[in-house]
């Protein structure tokens, strides 16, 4: 029989043969086709890694001491039996079976230690797998980290620095792209009255200036504009208006403190 063309029962008998219960004619058999093809030993193989999986959900037990001294006992009458098998003649029929006993017990430690390998492996494999899993999931918070960091941080594509009449800078201002927002640092000594403003424009090449809004008192302002107002406009200016500026549309009524270009900085 070709167990390796009927997958189902070759599966069937591996397991049985694992776990013990294919007994008689039919274990060796199955042993004897073991031997000869490599797919059957395989399917062993597999079935004795699962069924040693089980063990590991069980709670351990002490073997009774009457069991380890029945193993030595079976174990030195082995021993006996392999060296007076030795001694005798190769043509002792005796001999053949002996041997075969042999065979078939260094066959089934072989066995026993392969299937504690492939538990050893697994868990092994296991336990990189935790350890890969748990690597990923840091990489992984790593990545969100750093890519939150690189939203908050600004995206600066304009800058400009504005002066008085005698070039003394007194504002910088910065245009990040990334959240739409004009940032205004004083820089000078100036300061405003109490019913007083200072308002940014935007000078276009052509048309009226546009306001870009109304500065509070701090010494860091922050205004919110799109990239479309800065893109194209040269020169910024700062008006001095009544308290809370302007509209846009009548221009600076007040005296222009500070002007300077707008300068694209290419990152």
């Amino acid at each position: 029989m070709n167990l390796t063309q009927n997958p189902e029962l070759l599966d069937r008998l591996a397991a049985a043969y694992a776990l013990g219960t294919l007994r008689g004619g039919a274990r060796r058999r199955f042993e004897q086709m073991a031997r000869e093809q490599a797919q059957v030993r395989a399917a062993a193989l597999l079935w004795e890694g699962r069924w040693s999986a089980f063990s590991e959900v069980q709670s351990p037990v002490q073997p009774d001491a009457a069991v380890w001294i029945r193993i030595d006992n079976l174990l030195q009458a082995e021993k006996r039996r392999a060296a007076q098998a030795h001694r005798r003649p190769s043509t002792d029929p005796a001999r053949v079976p002996a041997r075969a006993l042999a065979w078939w017990r260094n066959a089934a430690w072989a066995g026993a230690f392969a299937t504690v390998a492939a538990v050893a492996v697994g868990l092994w494999s296991q336990q990189g797998l935790r350890q890969a899993s748990q690597q990923v999931a840091q990489l992984q918070s790593q990545v969100q980290t750093a890519q939150a960091a690189l939203q908050a941080t600004p995206q600066i594509q304009y800058v400009a620095v504005l002066a008085d009449g005698r070039a003394d800078p007194s504002m910088l201002v910065t245009f990040d792209a990334r959240n739409n927002r004009l940032v205004l640092q004083r820089v000078g000594d100036f300061r405003e009255g109490a019913n007083q403003s200072l308002q940014l424009w935007a000078l276009p090449p052509q048309g009226r200036p546009q306001s870009l809004g109304v500065l509070g008192q701090g010494k860091l302002e922050q205004l919110t504009a799109q990239e479309a107002q800065v893109q194209a406009v040269p020169t910024l200016a700062i008006s001095l208006e009544p308290k809370g500026g302007v509209p846009s549309a009548t221009g600076p009524t007040g005296p222009v403190l500070f002007t300077g270009a707008l300068i694209r900085r290419d990152l």
